[in-house]
């Protein structure tokens, strides 16, 4: 006994299908009923998506009559029996197996030729007569797809199409595909599992035909017979030397123009490609394939795909499985994943919506440096959110690079732009500055080589601020010295090494303003410059120890802020300054004391080393403020 909705499919019906728990239909499982009317032997089968608790709890599968039967019959791997035709009406002509017997041929022409909706009223009616309809119809009220401009339900029809082979029917290239995937270097690496869960979840081929006026078509034409009729079977192939083709204004070899559409003649296939179809092929057409031979074979494979999270099954997929098939390989060594721009409540945005926030005004207010700073700390595969307040940030970075390059290079003078020789840094702290700047080089490197470029502004900004803050106070007093002042030539060959060093990190960050700071000393565009290498920079370290220019930040630090909680002036000078820490930490800050004295304004120093001390104490005495 089945309940259906859809009584007209009943010539449509291929086989029933229940839960393979319920007990009730388990023992029919395998076996073969015949259908009412038409008399056909279908069998019931087995699926977890049946509900015991619809209907009667066996369901008629029908191809087709809404998308579950689309899956049943895929996963089941079930025959088509279609029914209805293009025009949303019974078609004239019955499938195969439903005009075998007199019984069969009479049913159908009852319904051939007939709307949906007459044809449901005359099969109930027919039902009735034969004695299989047990009961009245009633009304039921359930939901069901509508063209999104019509008053009817959608139907499914049968149509030809265009398939690639994707592994959802095939484990061995579904097994290759993931092997492709694990091959591939994913930033961030757990993306990697949006692949695989897409290609493990996959169980039919890519359909790549779509039923539209523009686009790429399909360069092939079908034979036409005497009746007019495409004969599919044996379509008509353009050599590849005629590729890329249009088939709708140009014939197959043997044909001529005259013959398109008569009997006897061709015609060209109607469809075109989908859009992920031509565009998987993006690193090869960039790369010229079958067009500059030279060049594809110097750039194919190409290094990296940069995209966003939410077409990894699409754009990535579709493209690694065109280059699998074709080339045996990945069609990139690396796939870097965006996130999405979100809108200031962190929603996504939509025209729809009328959420969408454009570039253009927040160009023109902050500057694009600004903007782009406040792009590049959002995070690969991280949604970021539209934030004015950090572009403000981003300009007020900009500007600092701005004056901190003025100043470095009005202290630097007539050498700016000249090779700067590493035994000229003499200096303890700036020799431990040079450290620690060699070796942000090369954590800001490794943060790049893993395509983390928010983790390399991030350390190549607070490395920043410390420098202006820090070393640009601690070093100024000297590095103004006259004459042939050792002191001082260590300080501006410092200056020189930091600010190259710093603009070429940045670079990639804030590309404008980092560029009109080059200008003021350099030659050429920053952007053509080598990228920073550490080694030059610790030559010049040489027995420095980056912890000693942290030691002095640290004090310098406490002595400002002592200052500033007794609404002093930054130049008031410090009567004693007693630092109390460990041995080691003491010892670094000895190799530092004069620029620290000296930066700090203090008179006196008292250094105290305490083994037992877990933290460090400063103490900071001002002079009286009639001392000031």
């Amino acid at each position: 006994v089945i309940e259906t909705t859809r009584p007209e499919l009943l010539p449509a019906c291929v086989a029933l299908v229940a839960h393979p728990d319920d007990d009730r239909y388990r023992p029919l499982f395998d076996t073969l009923v015949r259908t009412p009317l038409f008399g056909v032997a279908v069998p019931v089968l087995a699926h977890a998506l049946a509900d015991p608790e619809k209907g009667s709890g066996i369901a008629m599968i029908c191809t087709f009559g809404d998308l579950t039967d689309v899956i049943w019959w895929r996963e089941l791997d079930l025959p088509t029996r279609s029914i209805l035709g293009w025009d949303g009406r019974i078609q004239a002509e019955a499938p195969e197996g439903l005009a075998e017997t007199d019984a069969q041929r009479a049913a159908w022409a009852e319904l051939a030729g007939l709307t949906v909706k007459q044809a449901q009223k005359r099969i109930v009616e027919l039902l009735a007569e034969s004695g299989d309809l047990i009961g009245d119809p009633k009304s039921v009220t359930h939901a069901v797809k509508f063209y999104e401009k019509g008053d009817r339900p959608l139907e499914i029809v049968t149509t030809r199409q265009w398939y690639i082979r994707n592994g959802g029917r095939d484990p061995e290239l579904r097994a290759a595909l993931l092997a492709r995937g694990a091959e591939l270097q994913w930033h961030p690496e757990y993306m990697r599992a949006r692949y695989e869960s897409w290609v493990e979840g996959l169980n039919g081929d890519w359909l790549i035909s779509r039923q539209r006026f523009f686009g790429v078509p399909f360069p092939l034409w079908y034979p036409l017979d005497a009746d007019g009729e495409p004969d599919h079977a044996h379509p008509l192939l353009p050599s590849e030397d005629r590729l890329p083709i249009d088939p709708s204004s140009e014939v197959p070899d043997g044909y001529r123009e005259d013959q398109r559409g008569v009997p006897g003649g061709f015609a060209a296939d109607p469809d075109i490609m989908d859009t992920w179809a031509t565009s998987s092929l993006t690193p090869q057409i960039a790369c010229g394939w079958e067009e500059d031979a030279e060049r594809f074979a110097s750039t194919y494979p190409m290094d990296l795909r940069p995209q966003a999270h939410e077409i990894i099954r699409t754009w990535l997929f579709s493209t690694v499985v065109r280059a699998h098939l074709e080339f045996g390989a990945l069609p990139w060594q690396h796939a870097s994943i965006s996130g999405w721009v979100l809108d200031p409540d962190r929603k996504k945005m939509s025209k729809s919506k009328g959420n969408v926030v454009t570039p253009m005004a927040t160009l023109e207010q902050y500057g694009s440096d600004a903007v782009r700073y406040w792009a590049v700390n959002g995070r690969p595969g991280t949604d970021t959110a539209f934030d004015e307040g950090q572009m403000k940030v981003g300009r007020r970075l900009a500007i600092k690079i701005l004056n901190a390059s003025k100043f470095a290079l009005g202290v630097i003078g007539a050498d700016a732009g000249q090779p700067v020789d590493p035994a000229v840094v003499t200096i303890a702290l700036d020799r431990a500055l040079l450290a620690d700047l060699a070796r942000l080089v090369d954590e800001v490197t490794a943060a790049f080589d893993a395509f983390d470029y928010a983790r390399a502004l991030e350390r190549t900004e607070r490395f920043f601020w410390g420098f202006c803050d820090d070393y640009l106070e601690l070093v100024k007093q000297r590095a103004y010295r006259e004459g042939d002042d050792a002191g001082a030539a260590s300080a501006r060959a410092t200056l020189a090494l930091a600010l190259g060093v710093l603009l070429r990190l940045f670079a990639p960050h804030v590309p404008f303003v980092t560029e009109e700071a080059w200008s003021w000393w350099q030659e050429g565009s920053i952007h053509r410059a080598s990228w920073p290498a550490s080694d030059p920079v610790r030559t010049a370290a040489t027995d420095g120890v980056a912890e000693a220019y942290a030691v002095a930040a640290d004090v310098l630090g406490a002595v400002r802020k002592a200052k500033t909680a007794s609404q002093r002036s930054l130049r008031t000078e410090a009567a004693v300054l007693r630092v109390r820490d460990t041995p080691a930490r003491i010892g670094l800050l000895r190799t530092v004391i004069d620029d620290v004295r000296e930066a700090g304004r203090a008179r006196e120093v008292e250094l105290v080393e305490d083994v037992a001390a877990e933290e460090q104490t400063i103490i900071v005495d001002l002079v009286p403020p009639d001392d000031d």
